[in-house]
């Protein structure tokens, strides 16, 4: 995709240095490195998807997550992460071998020609019986749905910090304070969160957009100064 956008810029420059194309190339980059964790390289990883022959036919370029270092590095920094025993480590490890490598029930032709058409949920559940650890942690990795909620949510805890009574408060502190809010709200389901007064911070919860909002009076009464 770079190298597609770079040859379309330079087309229309008059050299072949443009700071356009060095503007665009870094955003492109930063943008990949954000997507590029651990846990994105291990859902690749596990995809059959990107072990078939259609998938890997589409581009010269393209290789199976397997072969690939960078995308094996990361996946097996979240595997040891997910399995700290070493044996049960092990275990995964040989099963993923399985699962890559075309090997024993993983090699029976409609597992092998439903890599490209199914779903890879269905997938891994029709044909990932013989790998149960792995397609255990599969099925719950790859059944997370993908969703702007919680971006939404951090807009409306940045509403409710910066308002037009609050707008000389500088981004930064804007940020921190969105990040404080939102984890102590993560935190009061926890459990372990309640006891005394260490609860009444979340009094107004979602209900309070804005410092302006009627009843706001209410964070007031409990001492839930965001200061």
């Amino acid at each position: 995709m770079i190298e597609k956008m770079r040859v379309a810029i330079l087309k229309g420059a008059h050299s072949e240095d443009s700071k356009f194309y060095e503007v665009v190339h870094n955003i492109l980059v930063e943008r990949w490195n954000k997507g590029n964790t651990p846990l994105h390289c291990l859902a690749h990883s596990l995809n059959p998807r990107y072990y078939s022959h259609e998938w890997l036919q589409e581009s010269p370029n393209r290789l199976p997550p397997h072969r690939d270092i960078e995308v094996s590095r990361e996946r097996k920094k979240c595997i040891e992460r997910y399995y700290s025993n070493s044996s049960e480590r092990r275990s995964v490890n040989e099963e993923f071998a399985t699962f890559s490598t075309v090997i024993d029930d993983f090699s029976d032709n409609d597992a092998m020609h439903d890599r490209g058409l199914m779903s890879l949920i269905k997938w891994w559940v029709i044909h990932g019986a013989s790998a149960q650890t792995l397609q255990s942690s599969t099925l719950k990795l790859l059944g997370q749905p993908s969703s702007s909620s919680c971006c939404g949510g951090n807009w409306s805890t940045y509403n409710f910090i910066h308002s037009l009574k609050r707008n000389k408060i500088t981004p930064q502190r804007a940020e921190d304070l969105v990040y404080v809010h939102y984890n102590l709200r993560l935190l009061s389901r926890s459990p372990h969160y309640n006891d005394g007064e260490s609860k009444m911070w979340d009094v107004g919860a979602d209900g309070f957009d804005s410092m302006d909002m009627e009843g706001a009076a209410i964070l007031e009464i409990a001492n839930l100064s965001l200061d």
